[in-house]
């Protein structure tokens, strides 16, 4: 069992103590053809309708994306992704006072959903593929998410290979926040993600939540977002079949197993769909992580 390290990130009205209780990220895919819901949440209405749900449950962030980054997935244009995220944003920030992070990696959606009320940037591409973005996380000063994935998603999952699969990923994220840095992100406001799914095969997946510990040598908080992956739906699918929907309940217990390892693990943030049972499963092993012994 890994012990966590304590981390405090503070901004604006917001503030995330990390550490000694994990915290619960929600997804709202806004999007026509999600991996995990199938575009049910891509009118705008029910979009907010399912964060504020989230946030009900006990979400500490809602993250909001308007392109899908599935597998083999095609990248949407600026002007469709801002329409499709920006009036949700807005109508959370209205109506919910916990963090909204912007699920992009382009300066230009970022900015109408910053100005709209998103207080955080979640970053597929690590401040890779567009110079402003970074630029503009500086300017706004809102903590940002940095993930590894190796290559895109339209081609991430054609035979990822590793000579070294956490030294790798380790050199990867330690690089990408030397850089935030070097472009005017201060560390305290940095978190990582470490990708599961993005360029990773099953087999690298379930090495990467057993060895999370040899993440926390990075001194940043940690994100884990293992739901409903396809690498649980593998492992939990009856016999015969050749893939199950994500929605199935045993894919939530799956999932659910892959966050209390995650957690015992040392993940500082989990990112979830199903934020009622995450919440549950968060409670329960904190509690063992945070027992004392008599």
């Amino acid at each position: 069992m890994q012990v966590r390290t304590f981390y405090r990130i503070e901004w604006g009205r917001h503030r995330l103590e990390l550490g000694r209780r994990t915290c619960v990220m929600g997804v709202v895919n806004v999007t026509p053809d999600s991996f995990s819901d199938g575009g049910r949440f891509l009118n705008p209405g029910d979009a907010v309708s399912l964060g504020l749900q989230l946030a009900a449950a006990g979400a500490d962030i809602i993250d909001v994306g308007g392109e899908s980054t599935r597998p083999f997935a095609e990248p949407v244009s600026t002007a469709e992704e801002t329409r499709r995220v920006v009036p949700v944003i807005a109508e959370l920030a209205e109506k919910t006072r916990i963090p909204i992070s912007i699920d992009t990696s382009k300066a230009a959606v970022a900015r109408p959903a910053l100005e709209a009320g998103a207080a955080l940037v979640n970053d597929i591409r690590a401040l890779r593929s567009d110079p402003g973005l970074a630029a503009l996380a500086a300017e706004f000063g809102v903590p940002v998410i940095l993930m590894h994935m190796r290559g895109e998603p339209r081609n991430m999952q054609v035979a990822p290979r590793y000579d070294d699969l956490i030294g790798e990923i380790y050199a990867f994220l330690e690089h990408a926040a030397q850089a935030a840095e070097g472009q005017g992100i201060r560390r305290e406001r940095l978190i990582v993600d470490p990708g599961i799914g993005f360029g990773k095969t099953a087999e690298h997946n379930l090495q990467l939540i057993r060895r999370l510990p040899e993440l926390a040598g990075l001194g940043l908080p940690l994100l884990v977002g293992p739901s409903r992956k396809s690498f649980i739906r593998r492992l939990v699918k009856p016999e015969g079949e050749k893939d199950i929907p994500p929605d199935r309940p045993v894919v939530e217990t799956g999932t659910q197993a892959a966050v209390a390892a995650s957690i015992l693990n040392g993940a500082h943030i989990v990112r979830v769909h199903d934020v009622a049972n995450t919440l549950a499963t968060v409670r329960v092993v904190d509690a063992i992580m945070n027992a004392v012994g008599i």
